[in-house]
C-alpha cells in the first residue's frame, strides 16, 4: 500500500444524531480521517483556518450561522489560494440553494435524503485524485 497521508475531512453538521453517523460512515472508509464535527458558522470557519482539511462536509443549516456564510467566508480564503473541496449534504435540496451553492464553486451538492448515500464514494474518489495528483 502506500504510505500518503489520509484525505483530512470536517464535518460541519448540526444534528448529533446524524454527526455521529456519518462519523461512523468516515471512519470505516480507507485513506479518509475525520480532523473535527463542528456545527456553527464561526467554528467551521475557524477550524477549516486551524486543521487545513482537504474537504469540508458542510450543512447549510446550522446551530448558529449558515452554510453559506461558511462559503462566502470561504470564498475570501479561496481568493488566497487554500480552500477544501466542499460537499453540501443537506435536508435543504432546493434548486436555487443548489444554484447558490454551484456559484460557490462547491464540488457536491447533496440531499440528504437522497444522497447520502453517494458520500462514502464522493471521498473515496477525492482520496485517489488526491494520490494521483501527488504521484505525476
Amino acid at each position: 500500500m502506500h504510505n500518503s497521508p489520509s484525505l483530512r475531512v470536517l464535518l460541519a453538521e448540526d444534528s448529533t444524531l446524524l454527526a455521529a453517523r456519518l462519523t461512523e460512515l468516515i471512519r470505516r472508509l480507507p485513506d479518509v480521517e475525520l480532523v473535527g464535527t463542528v456545527d456553527c458558522e464561526a467554528d467551521v470557519v475557524s477550524q477549516v483556518a486551524s486543521e487545513t482539511p482537504d474537504v469540508l462536509i458542510l450543512d447549510l443549516h446550522l446551530r448558529s450561522g449558515s452554510g453559506f456564510g461558511v462559503l462566502r467566508a470561504l470564498a475570501r480564503a479561496r481568493a488566497a489560494g487554500r480552500r477544501p473541496k466542499i460537499v453540501i449534504l443537506t435536508n435543504f435540496g432546493l434548486p436555487e440553494y443548489r444554484r447558490e451553492a454551484e456559484a460557490f464553486g462547491v464540488e457536491a451538492f447533496l440531499d440528504k435524503s437522497r444522497d447520502y448515500f453517494r458520500l462514502p464514494s464522493l471521498l473515496t474518489d477525492f482520496a485517489r485524485d488526491r494520490d494521483e495528483a501527488r504521484h505525476h
